[in-house]
């Protein structure tokens, strides 16, 4: 594993992508976890089990990191993710900051990519 902060994000995004949510967060979240996905409570547990319980939902997700950025604590992935690996899916960009080299804070957005759009150079 890459033990740069870049690649801590994104060991944990294919942990969490591959269902084993519970030990991602062993490794990579500091214990004062907090996050700013607005459908959950701000703490690391309401957000663990949401993604529990979306793997349960979609076990077959399919995750494809497009682009991965780091400056300083600070790491933001943008990923194309696949609920069904049929689904035309959604843009995702997930923005770290870390501390000590845990995950302390964390803010998620998503696109749906529109069955028809104007822009000729796509999402990714």
């Amino acid at each position: 594993m890459d033990v740069s902060l870049k690649g801590r994000a994104l060991d944990f995004l294919r942990m969490v992508t591959a269902g084993e949510i519970r030990a991602a967060y062993r490794r990579h979240v500091a214990p004062d976890f907090r996050h700013h996905n607005a459908w959950f409570a701000g703490d690391a547990d309401s957000l663990m089990r949401g993604m529990e319980e979306n793997h349960e939902r979609f076990p077959r997700k399919l995750a494809q990191v497009r682009h991965a950025l780091q400056d300083g604590d600070t790491v933001a992935v943008h990923t194309h993710l696949r609920l069904e690996p049929e689904d035309r899916g959604m843009a995702l960009v997930h923005i770290f900051r870390f501390e000590d080299g845990l995950i302390a804070e964390l803010w998620d957005l998503a696109q749906a990519v529109p069955e028809q759009m104007p822009n000729e150079n796509g999402m990714f």
